[in-house]
């Protein structure tokens, strides 16, 4: 991940509904050519109240299958107001997907923190003729650290 700013935080969301961070790079390339837009767009409910340490070079981690697979970096936050009227966050990531050391993560619901020193580091890009493991043997690998 490079060099990590002082006073930056991430965050960590469960990817729902997506079973592989193949599956997830296809459905944010789709968002992204029907929207127009270069970056990606997640809307949550909560505001983070750590906003200026998550803009301060914080990514947003994916968790896939029970797993942390990818992280995005976090460009900005922009204020959405859905169709019932309430305020909701709209956290704009980079469009690339950066491939991360898997760490298995239990379920939970909506987004937590992620401290720098917490955050598993970044893997090497991916060559050509690379195989991907399945989810489930990459997060009992994982669980017991040899991944």
């Amino acid at each position: 991940m490079g060099e990590q700013k002082k006073n930056t935080i991430h965050l960590v969301k469960l990817c729902v509904g997506v079973d592989s961070l193949e599956q997830l790079e296809a459905w944010r390339a789709q968002r992204r050519r029907e929207s127009g837009e270069a970056t990606s767009r997640h809307v949550t409910r909560m505001w983070p109240k750590q906003e200026e340490a998550l803009l301060n070079g914080g990514s947003l981690y994916w968790v896939i299958k029970g797993v942390i697979q990818a992280r995005q970096r976090v460009v900005r936050l922009d204020e959405v107001i859905g169709g019932d009227g309430i305020r909701r966050c709209g956290i704009i990531l980079a469009p690339e997907l950066i491939r991360v050391a898997p760490a298995v993560r239990r379920p939970f619901q909506g987004w937590r923190y992620l401290k720098p020193e917490d955050a598993p580091p970044d893997l090497a890009e991916r060559r050509e003729g690379d195989t991907d493991l399945p989810p489930e043997l990459r997060a009992k690998l994982a669980d017991i650290g040899i991944l």
